[in-house]
C-alpha cells in the first residue's frame, strides 16, 4: 500500500469533492490508495486549506442529494428480487430484498438527521382547547412556570 498523502494538492482536492458529490463517503475515498487520510482531509476543512471548506459542505450537501435519488432508483430496482428454483418456480429472494431495505433505510436514517428540514419526521401539532391567557392571574402563571423549568431540571429567569 502507498503512503498517504498528507499535503493539500488542489487534484486530489478535486477528486475528493467529485466523489463525495456523488454520494461516496470520506472512509471509502480515504480507504483507496493515493488518498490521503480522513485526518487530513478534516485538517483541510478546519484550516479551510485554499477555500476547501466551503468546497466540501457544498460536496457534501450534494452527495446527500445523491443518496436522496438512490432511494428512488434501489426502489425501483427490481432485477435481483426473484429467482427460479430448481422445479422452474419464480420465488422471491429474502436476501435481495432485505438488503435493498436496509440500503434504503440507512440513507432515510442519514438524510433524516443531517437533513431534517428537508427529510426529517414532520410533528403535526393540533390544539383542540382555546386559552385565556388573560383570564389566568399572573401569580398563578409564575408558579407553573417555575415549576416547569423546575421539572426540566433548569434554573429560575
Amino acid at each position: 500500500m502507498a503512503p498517504k498523502h498528507r499535503l493539500y494538492t488542489p487534484e486530489i482536492a478535486e477528486e475528493i469533492l467529485e466523489r463525495l458529490a456523488d454520494g461516496e463517503s470520506l472512509a471509502s475515498i480515504c480507504s483507496r490508495d493515493g488518498m490521503p487520510s480522513r485526518g487530513a482531509v478534516n485538517h483541510w476543512v478546519l484550516n479551510d486549506h485554499e477555500g476547501f471548506a466551503s468546497r466540501y459542505a457544498c460536496a457534501r450537501e450534494a452527495g446527500l442529494m445523491t443518496l436522496a435519488d438512490d432511494i428512488l432508483v434501489i426502489s425501483d430496482d427490481g432485477r435481483n428480487d426473484t429467482y427460479k428454483d430448481e422445479d422452474g418456480k419464480e420465488r422471491t429472494d429474502q436476501d435481495v430484498v432485505q438488503r435493498s431495505r436496509l440500503r434504503v433505510d440507512s440513507r432515510k436514517w442519514i438524510l433524516s438527521k443531517l437533513m431534517p428540514k428537508q427529510y426529517g419526521d414532520r410533528v403535526a401539532l393540533e390544539h383542540s382547547g382555546e386559552i385565556a391567557m388573560a383570564e389566568i392571574p399572573d401569580d398563578k402563571l409564575d408558579s407553573r412556570v417555575k415549576a416547569l423549568i423546575g421539572q426540566a431540571g433548569g434554573s429560575e429567569p
